[in-house]
């Protein structure tokens, strides 16, 4: 009879694999009432070597090594640093001079009035043209070095969102595997004691019907766990072959963080240093344009050889264009709006980060508190009535179906904790993508 009315007993104490500051397994011991895990203790996140990540898919995969894999190994981080690897390239094109010029003149086509002139002109840039342009171009690259940035913040907390996922969803498969078996078990124990006549037979369809249950709740877990690994397997870049499991405490929170620390990253979000830096190269752009309403001037130098005097002249030129009618203002005009409206967007940027970023925190302080709560009152109590249903039921004082109402309540409690604990690592990895990469946040 025992075997048969805990199904979630199994659950309720079964305790979570451990994720520490190494990402190492370690045992939980379950509180007393409730087989929950203990508070969490925090941490630094530290990147781990070059062998520490190889043998990741021989053993269980950690959260450093699934970090580091991603960063070394996702395809958007690596087309991001092309881009800036590009604008090196596009600082030493702006530092390039004008190139001369060859031209050949030929008067005349008889050879005794015959008059040939050859010229090598070369422009000289004025009003700051070259360095304006090297000054747009580095801050050109100072916007893609802080993509880059941001795109390394992005990679890292879809990382730890990935993991977190997975190992949420690696956890309620075994609970759903667990509680299929002994719900199975107690299907056939109900069924012998129907046989020997102690029960009604509508126990025995109640019973069936909870191990179907059981078996669909399996099967979505399973498929949950499958999605889970193809996306962190897309976010580090690798085959699913390759990650076996992961290793880790999806119980171990993360640190809630100060108004004062909010403040501080903020300021320093690679999206806000960003829009700045959009800014600067709005008003490095206006710069040049101001620069190019400036005439260049072209200088010649060369000879004419005239067939008719026998002897070669030497040629000078000057030329220099007069600003009568253009004097780039249009572009000028246009470079200076840009860099209004690059301002605005900062400003707007700034004001959207707070909000955002101040949600994400106030929604992982309720989650935060969801968690205690549930592990505190919410699981111990339900485990609680769950034991007094299944004592009474084998007492005989209660039926089967309130054995049933204390497993559902229990399953969904049991759910209502993992649902929690994926949105605060959620909430914790969107923090995180917003500020810039925290190594010591975890």
């Amino acid at each position: 009879m025992r075997r048969l009315l805990v199904p979630l007993t199994c659950a309720a104490l079964t305790t979570f694999p451990a994720h520490a500051q190494t990402g190492e397994v370690r045992p939980v011991l379950p509180a007393a009432a409730g087989g929950v895990a203990a508070p969490p203790s925090t941490g630094a996140v530290t990147v781990p070597s070059t062998a520490t990540a190889a043998s990741a898919a021989a053993t269980g995969l950690t959260l450093d090594a699934a970090i580091q894999m991603a960063l070394q190994h996702n395809p958007r981080l690596r087309a991001v640093g092309f881009e800036l690897d590009a604008s090196d390239g596009a600082i030493h094109q702006a530092g390039l001079i004008p190139n001369p010029s060859l031209g050949i003149d030929q008067e005349d086509t008889r050879q005794d009035t015959r008059a040939t002139t050859v010229m090598i002109n070369q422009t000289f840039e004025l009003g700051g043209k070259r360095s304006a342009r090297m000054e747009l171009a580095q801050r050109t690259r100072d916007v893609a070095s802080l993509d880059l940035a941001a795109q390394r913040a992005d990679v890292r907390a879809s990382a730890i969102q990935a993991f977190f996922d997975l190992l949420i969803a690696q956890e309620k498969a075994k609970v759903a595997e667990a509680s299929m078996q002994l719900a199975a078990s107690g299907s056939d124990a109900v069924t012998r004691r129907v046989t020997a006549g102690k029960v009604s037979p509508t126990e025995e369809v109640r019973a069936r019907v909870a191990e179907a249950t059981a078996r669909i709740e399996l099967r979505q877990a399973q498929s949950e766990q499958r999605a889970a690994l193809s996306v962190l397997k897309t976010v580090m870049g690798l085959p699913a072959a390759e990650i076996a499991s992961v290793d880790g405490r999806p119980d171990v929170l993360p640190l809630l963080p100060s108004e004062a620390e909010l403040a501080e990253r903020i300021q320093n979000a690679p999206a806000l240093r960003r829009a700045q830096m959009e800014v600067e190269r709005a008003d490095a752009a206006f710069n040049l344009e101001r620069a190019r309403g400036v005439p260049d001037l072209t200088v010649g130098l060369g000879a004419k050889r005239a067939a008719e005097l026998s002897r070669t002249q030497p040629m000078i030129s000057l030329s220099i264009p007069i600003p009568l009618f253009d004097r780039n203002q249009g572009a000028q005009r246009q470079a200076l709006r840009k860099r209004d409206a690059a301002q605005a967007l900062a400003q707007a940027q700034a004001q959207r980060l707070r909000s955002e970023v101040q949600q994400a925190a106030d929604q992982l302080q309720a989650r935060t508190e969801e968690i205690e709560t549930l592990r505190r009152e919410v699981l111990p109590g339900a485990q609680t009535a769950y034991d007094a249903a299944r004592r009474g039921f084998e007492l005989g004082k209660f039926g089967f179906l309130d054995v049933l109402d204390a497993q559902r309540t229990l399953l969904q409690a049991r759910g209502q904790y993992f649902a929690a604990l994926s949105q605060a690592h959620r909430l914790s990895a969107d923090i995180d993508r917003q500020l810039g990469v925290m190594p010591d946040r975890r």
